[in-house]
C-alpha cells in the first residue's frame, strides 16, 4: 500500500476515473481538480480522492492545486477546438504551465499522457503537432522525473469512441465511412490505468517513452463492422473516397458539436499502431477489443448468438 499523494488532471476523464480507482485501491491519496465538481460527484466515492474546484489553466491556482502532493498526472487532451479550448492552449501551454507548478512547489515526478505518433516536427493534424509540442517540452524538463504514455484509441464499455459508432449503427443501417483504411490498435482502458501504476513505482520508467497498444490492428471499417456484428446488427459500412471524406469532414465541422473535423481527417492519415508495443515492456497483457466490448453491446448475450445462428 501507498500513502503518497497524487495530483491528476483530467481525473473526472474517461481514463481519468479508471485511472484513480486503480490509484485508490493501492492505497494512494488523490486530487483531482476540476473547475465543475458538482458534475463529478460520483468521483467523491472513491476513498481517499478530493474531488477540488480550480481553473487549471491558472498558474496560481495550479500550484494551490499541487500544494502538498507527492507527483503529478496530466491525462488532460482534446480531440475538438472549442471556443476557449484550443489544442495550443491544452497540449502545449497546460505542460508548460504544470512543469513549472511542479518546480515552484518542489515536486519532481510527472507522469504525462500524450498521443501514439505525436510528432512537434511532421505531425499532420494540429491535434498531433501541438500533443507532439507538449511531449517535447515535459521530455525536456530534464530537472523532473518524467514518464510519457502514448496510447492507441482507447476503448472500454464507457468509451466515446467505439459507443459513438454504436449509437450511429443503431439509428442507420448504413453508415457513410470516412478514412475506412486508416489502422488502429485499440487499447484497453484498465490496460492504460495499469501502465500509469506500474510507471508511477518504477523508477526505471523515468525519461522514457511509451507507446500503448492493444493486441490487434484494424481497420476502422473493420472496426465499425466489429461494432454492428457485437450489436447483433446487419449493417453495411460504406467507405468514403478521399475527397468525400474531406468534404464531409468541412460539412461536419461547421456543426456546433463536433463529430469529424478537417483535423480528425489530417490525424487518420498517420495509422495509430505501434512500433513497439511499451505494454510488454512493463509486464501488462493486453485486452482484446472482443473480450472486453461483446458483453458491453449485447443487452441479452444469447441475442448474438440466435441472430447468427439464424443467419447460418
Amino acid at each position: 500500500m501507498n500513502s503518497k499523494k497524487i495530483c491528476v488532471f483530467g481525473g473526472s476523464g474517461f481514463v481519468g476515473r479508471h485511472l484513480a480507482a486503480r490509484l485508490v485501491n493501492r492505497g494512494y491519496k488523490l486530487r483531482a481538480p476540476t473547475r465543475h465538481p458538482q458534475r463529478h460527484r460520483e468521483l467523491e466515492l472513491l476513498p481517499g480522492l478530493e474531488l477540488v474546484s480550480g481553473d487549471i489553466h491558472d498558474p496560481q491556482s495550479l500550484q494551490e492545486q499541487l500544494a502538498g502532493c507527492d507527483a503529478v498526472i496530466n491525462l488532460v487532451g482534446i480531440l475538438h477546438e472549442y471556443s476557449g479550448q484550443s489544442f495550443r492552449k491544452v497540449h502545449v501551454e497546460l505542460p508548460a504551465k504544470i512543469i513549472d507548478a511542479c518546480r515552484a512547489t518542489g515536486i519532481k515526478r510527472l507522469l504525462h499522457m500524450s498521443a501514439l505518433h505525436a510528432d512537434a516536427a511532421k505531425g499532420p493534424s494540429q491535434y498531433l503537432f501541438t500533443k507532439g509540442e507538449g511531449e517535447q517540452q515535459v521530455l525536456a524538463a530534464s530537472d523532473l522525473a518524467v514518464t510519457v504514455l502514448k496510447p492507441s484509441i482507447i476503448f472500454g464499455p464507457d468509451d466515446n469512441f467505439y459507443n459513438q459508432f454504436a449509437g450511429m449503427l443503431k439509428l442507420s443501417p448504413v453508415l457513410p465511412l470516412a478514412c475506412p483504411n486508416s489502422r488502429f490498435a485499440p487499447v484497453y482502458v484498465d490496460d492504460v490505468a495499469r501502465a500509469f501504476e506500474t510507471a508511477l513505482e518504477n523508477d526505471a520508467t523515468i525519461g522514457q517513452s511509451y507507446e500503448l497498444c492493444g493486441p490487434r490492428v484494424y481497420t476502422l471499417k473493420e472496426i465499425v463492422e466489429d461494432i454492428a456484428r457485437m450489436l447483433g446488427k446487419k449493417r453495411r459500412v460504406i467507405g468514403l473516397s478521399d475527397s468525400l471524406a474531406q468534404l464531409q469532414a468541412k460539412i461536419f465541422g461547421m456543426l456546433p458539436v463536433k463529430i469529424f473535423t478537417m483535423d480528425n481527417y489530417l490525424s487518420l492519415q498517420v495509422d495509430s499502431v505501434c512500433s513497439c508495443n511499451g505494454l510488454e515492456a512493463l509486464g501488462i497483457t493486453p485486452h482484446s477489443v472482443e473480450g472486453i466490448m461483446t458483453a458491453h453491446f449485447a443487452d441479452d448475450p444469447y441475442d448474438v448468438l440466435r441472430q447468427a445462428a439464424r443467419r447460418g
